[in-house]
């Protein structure tokens, strides 16, 4: 089965410093990223200012991995649900309202160990949250 992996997941898989539990949760899924954690892998090499090894080697991880894109169905998704947490008073940050809108869109589960941000989009929309305790 699939699995997206959230940007925090990602970027621990890359530095190779994912905790053991979380790997043997991933192992039997086949694991995708969205859209939004290629914009935030690519914004994290800027800001550090990898050199160009480690620049290859992050273009490389994420081209080996399918991309969920965004796309009207997406946004729709987004729309609604972002519309919802805001009639509950819960505005969601926007990078995690996309991931979790391709999430609900593709009905794909959730690889994060920030689980505390999606927690809303389960209650209230059925994200299936994948996270171990570290």
């Amino acid at each position: 089965m699939r699995i997206v992996l959230d940007t925090d997941v990602s970027s621990l898989l890359l530095k190779r410093t994912l905790p053991p539990a979380v790997l043997a949760e991933l192992a039997p899924h086949e694991p995708a990223i969205t859209f939004v954690t290629v914009g935030e892998l690519r914004k994290w090499a800027v800001v550090r200012e990898l050199g160009p090894r480690r620049a290859t080697e992050l273009e490389a991880w994420v081209a080996a991995r399918p991309t969920i894109p965004a796309g009207a169905d997406v946004a729709r998704t987004w729309g609604e649900i972002v519309g919802y947490a805001e009639r509950r008073g819960r505005p969601r940050p926007v990078n995690d309202s996309w991931i979790a809108a391709c999430c609900l869109t593709y009905d794909l589960p959730l690889a994060t160990l920030n689980a505390a941000d999606f927690q809303d989009f389960a209650d209230y929309q059925g994200l299936q949250i994948i996270t171990s305790k570290v």
